[in-house]
């Protein structure tokens, strides 16, 4: 949620809501503590819904929208005769109705964890009715203050085998949890991937104006095009976004009508295609060369546009600011009513089109959309195909920034830098890191392949992989969650897993013809994540055996050997919960303790800003002159903890929670002979016992990403001259 995000994945499950380690009499619950607001979904009239439906087109479906440029474009028939084209465009026909408008509209969306969804949303969903042993983050921890959380996800008491086998294996919870990173992983490539077919495709179109122009300057030009676009990121969507719905409208209308007129004018019985008799046909007289063109089919769905699609839905009230909002705000029903009345018919109308100017023109279906555009509107449409190209570039990476966002929220990617680019809306953000890695990424791609058919193929095999891990996932949670059936469960599981399993099979030859791809950047991220991931796991078991109880912190500060120094001690951790044993090691090795130690840790909201006398939540940890302190700051809040009035504020909170004059006057004393802020810091080791993977991930790679990448204090600005940083080794 912001570039110094508070470690979460450190945090056990709690049995009563008091982080802090309080008294109830000062801190009452976890959502008081927290500021989470009573969530429940905001009531929309039909009149906003169709409003709602309109915002999306701009957000949601430029990447789906703009797949009729490639799609046909990419089937390799050196003869097409009619039962070609049907053939191919009945399997175009079945796969957005099945996929697009059955599975991910009528069902997938069901599937959201507080509005977010995706390959983590699933998995959160999972994790509150599944006691899985390692949590990714907080957020997957189901306590007892959620009960007044009105939307939460009713908790059931399903006893079913598949619940009871998941939550006794720790090998399935890890396999789930490695499907649910590669998806994400995947989806994070296709930020790259999208932009390249996407921008090729659109300026392909000249060449058919002019022969002069070769497949090189369409490159460079597309080059150019995303050059601009990822560099224009920093700026933020916000001032641009605006547009995004009328391009997409333009767009559509565009497709419909030409659809329309190709229909009128080639062959108007166009639409038999809907029979799934000519796909039997189609297989039957194309054998071998008619599996191969499945994977040209996968590219009319791009089901990324569903996994994205959640990371700019649902409107939560939260006062005056939206818990969940990014460039517009959707409920289920604008989604469900702006596909299923206007992108999806205008796909077909669109597909059907090029298939009926096909049959009398099979010679140009490697030039299928721009040659069946007449003649007086080329331009035209080129300048809003263009456009619309540009739009779905920018919804894919915009969505790019917010899945890493979410996947640093959940403790399984490491810090990088989140800035958000607008006053309004939490959810847009701008990560120049992720930015600049995707635009090295995606010109490579487009420079190296020089826009061959290798870019589609890499975009299908990423786009079939997310398919086939969100309908594992569903089903799972379909078994585990709903409480569906058993015969739906398997209909459904079986049905679209052979039907994705098949597409598949298809792209399995492609793999060394630019499959590779996105198992390339897959790949890059995942060892990323689960390098984190291990590692903040083992950290937690670590700190979880041996963090320190109110007694031990009692014994320890009541030894005699210890120095007092007069002052305040504001020691710095991103433990939430529980006391880390960093502070008995500093303790014990430097002989000495200021009269106050604050033990502080800093949360940030997904509020726009929290107010001066709601920012610190403290508490008595037990111990004189012992505390513990969270300090609360929201996204567009600039964390200080520098300067006399950040002392008088905490000064100010801890003589509410001292009772004893004594304490008091111990406290005044302190406050006027100054602070020093002391930074805990840990180093992970991985012990002679565990094997060559484990020393390889520990020492190297999680050592290597905790050192190189942001940390949870980085942007807090504390004075060079008071500021102490202690290390402790954790082997491991």
């Amino acid at each position: 949620m912001g570039d110094h995000e508070v470690e979460f994945d450190d945090v056990e499950e709690q049995t009563t809501p008091n982080p802090l380690g309080a008294s109830r009499s000062s801190i009452k619950s976890f959502s008081e503590i927290y500021r989470l607001p009573s969530r429940k979904p905001k009531d929309y009239a039909f009149v906003q819904t169709m409003a709602l439906a309109y915002s999306s087109l701009g957000v949601v479906y430029g990447d789906i929208g703009t797949s009729p440029l490639y799609t046909f474009s990419s089937v390799r028939l050196a003869n097409p005769e009619e039962e070609d084209i049907i053939g191919f465009l009945s399997l175009v026909f079945w796969t957005l109705t099945l996929i697009g408008l059955v599975k991910y509209v009528s069902v997938v969306l069901l599937a959201d964890d507080h509005g977010e969804g995706g390959t983590f949303a699933l998995y959160s969903l999972l994790c509150q009715h599944i006691n899985f042993r390692n949590r990714i983050s907080i957020r997957n921890t189901r306590l007892d203050s959620d009960a007044n959380l009105k939307f939460y996800s009713p908790r059931m008491d399903i006893q079913s085998k598949a619940k009871v086998f998941l939550e006794n294996s720790s090998r399935a919870q890890s396999i789930l949890t490695f499907v649910v990173l590669l998806g994400t992983c995947m989806v994070i490539g296709d930020g790259a991937l999208t932009p390249a077919i996407s921008v090729l495709s659109a300026v392909q179109g000249i060449q058919s104006r002019s022969s002069k122009i070769e497949q090189s300057h369409v490159v460079m030009i597309s080059c150019a095009i995303l050059l601009v676009l990822f560099l224009f990121q920093r700026f933020g969507t916000g001032k641009v976004s605006f547009l995004f719905s009328p391009i997409m409208v333009l767009w559509f209308t565009c497709l419909t009508a030409i659809g329309v007129y190709n229909i009128v004018n080639y062959h108007p019985s166009i639409f038999k295609a809907a029979s799934p008799h000519y796909i039997y046909l189609f297989f039957k007289r194309n054998g071998t060369k008619g599996w191969e063109l499945l994977g040209a089919v996968t590219l009319c769905i791009t089901v990324h546009w569903m996994q994205y699609l959640f990371y700019f839905t649902f409107n939560y009230e939260a006062g005056a600011e939206a818990m969940f909002a990014d460039l517009g705000h959707f409920n289920k029903g604008s989604i469900q009513m702006a596909f299923s009345f206007l992108v999806y018919p205008a796909l077909i109308v669109t597909y059907a089109g090029q298939g009926a100017y096909l049959i009398k023109n099979p010679e140009n279906i490697s030039t299928a959309f721009y040659s069946s555009v007449p003649g007086p509107v080329f331009w035209p449409v080129f300048i809003v195909a263009t456009l619309a190209a540009i739009v779905a570039s920018q919804a894919l990476i915009s969505a790019s920034f917010s899945i890493i966002r979410q996947s640093m929220a959940l403790g399984c990617f490491p810090r990088v830098n989140m800035i958000h680019t607008s006053n309004k809306h939490e959810g847009q953000v701008y990560s120049p890191e992720v930015n600049y890695f995707l635009m090295v990424a995606c010109l490579i791609i487009m420079i190296g392949f020089q826009g061959g058919e290798e870019i589609g193929n890499a975009y299908g095999f990423a786009v079939i992989w997310v398919m086939i891990i969100t309908t594992c996932l569903m089903t799972v949670v379909m078994l585990v969650i709903w409480n569906t059936k058993l015969i739906l469960i398997l209909a459904f599981f079986f049905f679209f897993f052979f039907f994705e399993g098949l597409y598949m099979t298809a792209l399995i030859n492609k793999v060394p013809k630019g499959g590779w791809v996105p198992f390339c950047i897959a790949a890059f991220f995942l060892e990323i994540m689960l390098s984190w991931t291990y590692g903040r796991s083992k950290k937690t078991e670590y700190e979880a055996e041996r963090k320190m109880t109110s007694s031990d912190l009692t014994q320890l500060v009541s030894n005699n050997t210890l120095t007092r120094v007069p002052g305040i001690c504001f020691f710095c951790t991103d433990l939430v919960n529980g006391i880390p044993p960093i502070i008995r090691h500093y303790v014990q090795n430097v002989g000495s303790l200021r009269d106050i130690m604050v033990i502080v840790t800093v949360r940030i909201l997904p509020i726009k800003s929290v107010l001066p006398d709601e920012r610190f939540v403290l508490g008595k940890l037990g111990p004189k002159g012992v505390y513990r302190c969270l300090i609360q700051y929201g996204y567009k809040d600039s964390p200080n903890m520098e300067g006399a009035e950040f002392v008088a504020s905490v000064v100010e909170k801890l003589k509410e929670e001292i009772e004893d004059i004594d304490e008091m006057a111990m406290l005044e004393s302190a406050a006027s002979k100054g602070v020093v802020y002391v930074l805990g810091r840990t180093i992970l080791k991985s012990s002679e016992k565990n094997g060559w993977v484990a020393h390889c991930v520990i020492d190297y790679s999680y050592r290597f990403l905790q050192k190189n990448f942001r940390s949870a204090i980085s942007t807090l600005k504390i004075p060079p001259s008071k500021m102490l940083q202690v290390g402790m080794l954790y082997e491991l």
